[in-house]
């Protein structure tokens, strides 16, 4: 058998069972192949009527015809347009290469998770839109979200803030020092009805010298969302950052802005984290990952989530 057979029948064996989740779910983009064969280290998503392809370095890197083939193939089994498959390699990202433009003409379109629609983008960034591993994470925070006060950090294109706002909060802030990923948190916002600037705010700054500056007798906020990078030194940003040197310092500048009953997601997705554990006699940490990755997937855990309180 060959590697694009391989990969075919993996791919379609895949999507027959996780269509019928998808559809009871209500979901509309999900992942339908996670790096099973490790000759061929691909992560492929669907998002509506698209495939989004991304690449992996592995030991043996795969030829420009071999991945031409690969992507024709999938191209015919899963009756997906040429057009509507976006290819990338995925390497690791430094500074702020996640927010440079790879195709500035590449079409907008929205795709339903439950009963919120996202809007994504499959070759406009190295990104999508919307992080597919984290659609469970962002259930727990509605479910807990009517009445609260929600602070999202790292709010990357705002769907935390979505699902509390869709949950009932009472008020949100968002954060994150990109102004177009800010942009389409309001437009996020705007898709589902629920735009309203007097109760969502959105700030456009490092969120490291947010947390620092916050005032220590400000505003106090019943759910926060701290999904930080691995590591960036963006030109915006004061100093580089790396999440485990650095998530000490991050998890405390953030704890003293939670209500005391209040609850903190921290996440991250560093290969080989390490959480410092002076901090568990600090707060309470009850470590959550089992709960929030969803079934496709459970072949590669790509993040580590907690839930902290002060109690």
């Amino acid at each position: 058998m060959s590697q694009t057979d391989a990969l075919i029948n993996r791919v379609l064996k895949n999507s027959r069972h996780l269509r019928k989740w998808a559809k009871r779910e209500g979901l509309e983009a999900y992942r339908l192949y996670d790096r099973d064969i490790p000759e061929l280290p691909y992560a492929i998503d669907l998002y509506g009527d698209w495939l989004h392809l991304q690449l992996f370095e592995g030991k043996r890197p795969l030829e420009e015809p071999q991945v031409a083939a690969h992507r024709e193939a999938l191209s015919a089994a899963l009756e997906i347009p040429p057009d509507h498959i976006a290819l990338k390699a995925r390497q690791r990202q430094r500074g702020s290469d996640q927010y440079q433009k790879l195709d500035e003409d590449a079409p907008f379109f929205s795709v339903r998770e439950r009963d919120l629609l996202f809007e994504v983008n499959m070759r406009r960034y190295l990104d999508t839109g919307l992080f597919l591993d984290h659609r469970d994470t962002r259930r727990m925070v509605r479910e807990r979200a009517e009445g609260k006060s929600l602070l999202n950090l790292f709010a990357y294109t705002g769907s935390f803030t979505v699902y509390a706002a869709a949950g009932g909060a009472r008020r949100t802030l968002t954060v994150d020092m990109s102004q177009t990923y800010q942009a389409w948190t309001r437009r996020n916002l705007i898709l589902n009805g629920l735009d309203d600037p007097k109760r969502h705010g959105l700030i456009c700054t490092d969120v490291l010298k947010f947390i620092q500056d916050a005032p220590a007798a400000g505003e106090r906020f019943d759910l926060i969302v701290l999904d930080p990078p691995s590591f960036s030194n963006s030109k915006r940003m004061q100093d580089a950052f790396d999440i485990q040197r650095d998530h000490p310092w991050l998890l405390r500048k953030t704890l003293r802005l939670l209500s005391p009953a209040g609850e903190l997601f921290f996440s991250n997705n560093r290969r080989g984290f390490k959480l410092d554990p002076e901090l568990e006699g600090e707060a309470q940490f009850e470590e959550i990952t089992s709960k929030t990755i969803p079934p496709d997937f459970q072949r590669y855990q790509p993040h580590r989530c907690w839930r902290i309180s002060k109690d």
